[in-house]
């Protein structure tokens, strides 16, 4: 690695305490809070709080590579899915504890990352993106053609019994989630802050300048494609005690991959808080259409604001809001 590069006295910074404890103490302040309701709120709330929460760890995990460097994956789906049929085969063959199971999901979904990423990562522009669709393609071919952990006919999976202090299994499933999205965003304000995030900045406005900065540009984009997998995996493995019922279609869902790409979009790519923002407007929208209208009008509703976005601000909700400051000043 370049002296030049790692000399800078910002690539020495790793996890600034003034951006990591505000999100850590918010986040324990948010479980205690979820503990503390868990007998007084209906089962539903829990439910879209998880689906909101699950769309800020996929958000987050896609902007690690597709914000932060620039490289669009369109293949999210492949690892949420990956993540998901981790915790099934594993519990076809020794059940486990559900946090061990996403661990495991991390694990393999990292190591995908970083295999597709030497593969791949040569590639630039749109002929990336079609690699990664093209590796959630080949992916789902192979669960739809693997028996053991359902195939295309699904896998029931049960839910065991609530344990104290959670009301019920979806209650837990819930501060699990929540304790994934806080550990997500302080991964990804910890890359934004350090010497990678400053690599991946440069690779994503112009590669070549950064590599003959002394950027090591291959070396961080398997990093992030490495890290980014693992996050979108650990997403998915807690999804077959959430619906109790998966098979490729669920799995593979197209709802997941398009809102893991506009959510960042219309939040932000530049900084950790447009996925996390763009993820909660968006989720939240989509929970309250869901029983005021239609599950169906869903991916209708994010392809409108999407275009929306894209062609009056598109820089997302960050963009704006750096407008506003800088009209102000």
């Amino acid at each position: 690695m370049s002296s030049t590069y790692t000399s800078h006295p910002a690539a020495k910074r790793v996890l600034p305490k003034a951006f990591s404890l505000p999100i850590l103490l918010f986040g324990v302040a948010l479980v205690a809070v979820e503990l503390l309701i868990g007998t007084q709120v209906s089962e539903y709330y829990f439910l879209a709080a998880y689906v909101i929460l699950q769309y800020v760890v996929l958000s987050t995990g896609w902007n690690i590579l597709g914000g932060y460097a620039g490289y669009v994956n369109f293949g999210t789906a492949g690892f949420f899915a990956l993540g998901c049929y981790t915790t099934i085969a594993l519990n076809n063959i020794l059940p486990m504890p559900l946090p061990l199971s996403i661990l495991a999901a991390g694990v393999v979904t990292g190591l995908l990352g970083l295999g597709t990423g030497y593969l791949t990562l040569r590639l630039r522009g749109v002929f990336f993106s079609i690699a990664t669709l093209a590796l959630a393609v080949v992916l789902q071919t192979l669960i739809v053609n693997w028996s053991f952990v359902g195939g295309a006919r699904g896998a029931y999976v049960l839910r065991p019994d609530a344990m104290w202090p959670f009301a019920s299994y979806v209650h837990y499933l819930l501060v699990l989630m929540t304790i994934l999205a806080v550990a997500a965003v302080l991964v990804a304000v910890a890359i934004e802050r350090s010497w990678i995030g400053m690599g991946l900045a440069a690779i994503r406005d112009d590669e070549v300048a950064a590599e003959a900065s002394g950027v090591p540009s291959l070396r961080l984009k398997l990093t992030a494609t490495t890290i980014s997998g693992a996050i979108l995996g650990m997403a998915g493995a807690p999804f077959p005690y959430l619906i109790t019922y998966v098979d490729p279609p669920s799995a593979f869902s197209l709802a997941l991959a398009v809102n893991a790409i506009a959510m960042p979009l219309i939040g932000g790519t530049a900084v950790w808080w447009g996925p996390v923002i763009g993820a909660i407007l968006l989720g939240t929208t989509q929970q309250v259409l869901t029983v005021t209208i239609s599950s169906a009008a869903n991916l209708l509703i994010v392809g409108v604001v999407l275009v929306v976005f894209v062609t009056v601000a598109p820089t997302g909700i960050v963009g704006m809001v750096r407008r506003f400051r800088k009209g102000r000043s």
